[in-house]
């Protein structure tokens, strides 16, 4: 028997959980409802969900801080639900680590699709990876710079840098074809996934924040191609 996948779903308002909950469930996806965000590791814990839908409007520890907590330890997918539609409020989601985001209200059908969407999408790239890849392909090492997805650590001039896995997984595909030029398309597909309900503005703004903790070296530097894309340069 295939088991159902779950579903963790973070959210103050019951009623709203509970609505959530049914249109899962018809879907075949077992659920678990918590309402604060200080019961999330708890049930991360016990119930071992597939992927977590995440009010931002939590009590005590908001939506934000709730997925950077998860972040530091799992790679669990995120859907982060808001009434914040502003685009700040949905970058800032993203940066943090969350793998979409939906403003409420939102359609019933539309959650479900998304919800499928991203379980699909993190489970093609579980199995893009090998089980023992080797370890050279999965750390770039440039001087005073090593990027690494054995385990997602990057260390600049000799001091560790706190990235959220996108920015990560964003300079160690550029550092990994240096002085090739990719769109923001071309990136918008390879770290997001095809069917990623954003756009390419999302790209700019986490290569922005790669730049904050990043400077670039007289041997290498993160280059935006203008009107094109962006490119890792090597000297």
């Amino acid at each position: 028997m295939i088991s159902k996948q779950k579903i963790l779903i973070v959210d103050d308002d019951n009623n709203i959980a509970e609505l959530i909950s049914l249109y899962l469930t018809k879907e075949c996806f077992e659920t678990m409802i918590v309402n604060d965000g200080e019961s999330v590791k708890g049930a991360l814990d016990s119930f071992e969900p597939n992927l977590i839908l995440l009010d931002l409007m939590l009590p005590g520890i908001d939506g934000y801080q709730v997925c950077r907590e998860v972040r530091a330890e799992s790679k669990i997918p995120i859907i982060m639900l808001s009434a914040k539609g502003e685009v700040f409020d949905k970058v800032l989601g993203l940066e943090l680590g969350a793998d979409d985001y939906m403003e409420k209200p939102f359609d019933s059908k539309e959650l479900v699709a998304r919800v499928k969407a991203v379980l699909r999408r993190y489970k093609a790239v579980k199995e893009e990876k090998p089980v023992e890849a080797p370890k050279s392909t999965q750390t770039i090492e440039y001087p005073d710079l090593r990027v690494s997805l054995t385990d997602y650590s990057v260390v600049y001039k000799g001091e560790s840098v706190n990235m959220p896995p996108k920015e990560l997984e964003l300079i160690f595909f550029l550092a990994s074809s240096p002085n090739q030029v990719f769109t923001r398309e071309q990136l918008l597909d390879r770290i997001w996934g095809y069917d990623y309900p954003g756009d390419t503005r999302t790209v700019d703004v986490h290569i922005k924040r790669i730049r904050e903790k990043i400077s670039d070296h007289e041997k290498w530097r993160l280059e935006t191609v203008w009107g094109v894309g962006y490119k890792f340069t090597t000297v």
